[in-house]
């Protein structure tokens, strides 16, 4: 199925959320469902009273926009979930001075997943604190880096 750029669809979105309080944190389509998944999150957090608020907000703009030009499709709104990969320089930002947990394509100093506190970053690397060192890692060598998550 053609669809209009998730770019395109994205801007369209975040003119909606920012006046909400809400930030568009991706968009995603999958073509064997015929889903459009939009990943939100604020300053609290997203509970489902406001995926549900967003949903209903963007409900009847997004059909006059025609992301998939007459087609059916779903839409949902979600929340991008606790152990989500970075994607964006604002997921880095977010996350800046906070914990982190990185995975490894191979292993760097015998080590294929690091913790740490997430002290800088910029397009090329990463660099976290460990109870032992500071550690600089190059982006390209990160699988995976997402917020640590703790349970008590």
């Amino acid at each position: 199925m053609q669809i209009k750029p998730i770019s395109e669809i994205r801007v369209f979105m975040e003119n909606y959320a920012a006046p909400m309080g809400i930030e568009v944190v991706d968009v995603e389509w999958n073509d064997k469902s015929a889903a459009l998944t939009v990943y939100i999150e604020t300053a609290n957090g997203v509970d489902l009273d406001t995926c549900e608020k967003f949903h209903n907000a963007i409900l009847e703009p997004i059909d006059e926009l025609n992301p998939t030009f007459d087609a059916q499709y779903t839409l949902n709104v979600s929340s991008p979930g606790l152990d989500r990969p970075f994607k964006t320089e604002r997921d880095f930002e977010r996350n800046l001075e906070k914990e982190v947990e990185i995975k490894l394509y191979a292993p760097l100093k015998g080590q294929k997943f690091i913790d740490g506190i997430l002290t800088e970053f910029d397009e090329n690397s990463v660099t976290v604190k460990t109870a032992k060192e500071e550690i600089k890692i190059s982006r390209n060598k990160i699988a995976k880096i997402n917020k640590a998550i703790k349970f008590d």
